[in-house]
C-alpha cells in the first residue's frame, strides 16, 4: 500500500493536536499545583501580597468546584488529541497508523501533557499556583464549563458514600502538625526548643486540670480557725504566697490565704485574728476541665490558685497558674522547690522515674508502651493498679514486659520506682540528643 500525500488537513489536525497538548499541559499543571495548595499556605501568599493569591485562595476553599472541570478539560483534551492523530496516521500510513497513534499517546501526551507539567509544578509549587490561581478561576466562571461541572459535581455527589454529608477532613490534624514540626526540625528551619514548644502547645489542650495539679496529699492548707501569725509562720516556712484554709477538714475550703494579707493583719495588731477573717473566697475547678479554658478564665478573672474538686465534691488537689505555665514551658525551678529528677536513666537500659510522673510522658520520652487508662495518670497509680495493695521498697511489678520495681515508699505514696524491660530489647530516650535534664525540663 502506498502511503498518502501530507495535505493542507493533515497540517491543519496536527496544529490542532499541537494546541491540545498544550492546554493539557496547562491543565494538568494547574490541577496539580492546586490540589497541593493548602489553606494555610493560600492564606500565607495573600498575606504576603502575591498576584494571583486571592483567586488561589478562593479555590482552595472549595477543591470540588475547580477539580472536576480541570479534570474533564484535561481528559477531553487529550482524547481529542489521540484522535486526531489517529486520523492522520490512518490517511498517512493505513493500518499502521494504529500502532503510531499509539505510540504517540504513550510518550508525547504523556511526557509533555503529564509528567513534565506536574512535575514543573511539584518544583515549584508556590509559583505554579499563583500562575494558575487567576487562568482556573476564569476558566470555571466560563458558564458551559460552569453548567457542566456543576452536573458533574452531582452526580459525583449522588454515587459517593454518604451522599457528601460526611465531615470533610482537616487540612491539617495535630498529628501532621506534629510531624511539620519534626521535619522543620531536621531541615534547621527551628531549633530543638522551638519543636519542644510546639509539640507542648498542640498538646496543651488535651490536658485536663487532674493532669496538671498539686495532688490533695501534697496541699498545704491550714484551719481557718488558726491565727493569722502562725499561719505566716507556715507560709513562710513553706514558701507559698498563698494557702488554702479548711473548716473542720481539707474537703471543706473555704479560702485562701494571702502572705499579703496576712503581713498587713500581723503588721496592724491583728496576729491573733482567725485566718480565715483574712483569707479569700476561694475559686473551684473540677478536675476533668481542660487546661486551656482555665488558663484563660484564671487571666480575665486574675486569680492564681483554684481549689480542685473530683466528682464527689471532695477536694482533690489544688492548682496553679505556674502549674499551667509550666505544662507549656516546663518545669519552673525557684530557690524554694527540691530539684529532683523526674527521670534519671541508670545504665544498662534502665531508668529511675519519679512516682508522679505521668504514664503517657514515660512512653513518650522511652518509646514505651506502658497502659494508659482512665483510672491512673502516674507510674504510681500504674502499679498501684496492678498490685492492689500499697507495695513495700524493692517490690517488683511487670506490666506488658516491663519491670517495675519499687525503690521508695514515702507513707503510702510511691515516690520512686526502677522502669526497665523484662526482656529484649534496652530502653532508651527516644531522642538520640535528649538528656535527662533536658526531658525533666519539659515535664509536668
Amino acid at each position: 500500500m502506498t502511503a498518502a500525500v501530507f495535505s493542507t488537513t493533515d497540517g491543519v489536525l496536527l496544529a490542532v493536536v499541537v494546541a491540545l497538548i498544550a492546554a493539557s499541559a496547562v491543565l494538568a499543571l494547574a490541577e496539580t499545583s492546586l490540589t497541593r495548595t493548602s489553606r494555610a499556605k493560600a492564606r500565607e501568599l495573600l498575606d504576603g501580597g502575591h498576584h494571583g493569591a486571592r483567586a488561589l485562595k478562593r479555590l482552595v476553599e472549595d477543591p470540588e468546584g475547580f477539580l472536576a472541570p480541570l479534570l474533564l478539560l484535561v481528559l477531553l483534551s487529550q482524547l481529542v488529541a489521540a484522535t486526531l492523530v489517529g486520523v492522520v496516521t490512518a490517511h498517512l500510513f493505513g493500518a499502521w497508523g494504529v500502532a503510531a497513534a499509539t505510540a504517540f499517546e504513550v510518550t508525547v501526551i504523556f511526557i509533555f501533557g503529564e509528567a513534565v507539567p506536574k512535575q514543573w509544578a511539584v518544583r515549584h509549587a508556590d509559583r505554579s499556583a499563583l500562575l494558575a490561581a487567576p487562568l482556573v478561576s476564569a476558566i470555571i466562571g466560563f458558564p458551559p464549563v460552569r453548567w457542566i461541572s456543576r452536573l458533574l459535581i452531582g452526580i459525583a455527589r449522588a454515587i459517593t458514600p454518604g451522599n457528601g454529608r460526611e465531615r470533610a477532613t482537616p487540612d491539617v490534624t495535630e498529628s501532621e502538625l506534629l510531624a511539620f514540626a519534626d521535619v522543620a526540625l531536621e531541615d534547621e528551619a527551628i531549633e530543638t526548643d522551638e519543636r519542644t514548644l510546639i509539640r507542648q502547645i498542640i498538646e496543651f489542650g488535651d490536658t485536663v486540670v487532674r493532669e496538671v495539679m498539686v495532688p490533695r496529699p501534697d496541699v498545704v492548707a491550714v484551719d481557718s480557725s488558726e491565727p493569722s501569725e502562725e499561719v505566716l509562720e507556715q507560709a513562710i516556712r513553706a514558701g507559698y504566697s498563698r494557702i488554702p484554709t479548711y473548716h473542720e477538714s481539707i474537703d471543706d475550703i473555704v479560702g485562701i490565704a494571702f502572705t499579703k494579707d496576712l503581713v498587713r493583719a500581723v503588721r496592724s495588731g491583728g496576729g491573733q485574728r482567725p485566718v480565715g477573717e483574712v483569707a479569700r473566697d476561694a475559686h473551684y475547678v473540677p478536675e476533668t476541665k481542660r487546661v486551656a479554658p482555665l488558663l484563660r478564665e484564671m487571666q480575665r478573672g486574675r486569680f492564681h490558685l483554684a481549689v480542685v474538686i473530683d466528682e464527689y465534691g471532695g477536694t482533690a488537689g489544688v492548682v496553679t497558674l505556674e502549674d499551667l505555665i509550666e505544662e507549656l514551658v516546663g518545669e519552673i525551678v525557684d530557690e524554694f522547690d527540691e530539684n529532683e529528677p523526674l527521670i534519671e536513666p541508670l545504665g544498662e537500659g534502665a531508668f529511675r522515674v519519679s512516682g508522679k510522673m505521668p504514664v503517657v510522658e514515660v512512653n513518650e520520652l522511652l518509646s514505651a508502651e506502658l497502659p494508659e487508662d482512665d483510672d491512673w495518670d502516674t507510674i504510681g497509680g500504674l502499679i498501684l493498679a496492678r498490685a492492689g495493695h500499697v507495695p513495700s521498697p524493692s517490690e517488683t511489678v511487670e506490666v506488658d514486659g516491663y519491670r517495675l520495681t519499687v525503690e521508695r515508699v514515702v507513707g503510702r505514696r510511691i515516690n520512686l520506682v526502677r522502669v526497665e524491660r523484662a526482656a529484649g530489647e534496652q530502653l532508651r530516650f527516644s531522642s538520640e540528643d535528649e538528656t535527662a535534664e533536658s526531658a525533666a525540663g519539659r515535664l509536668p
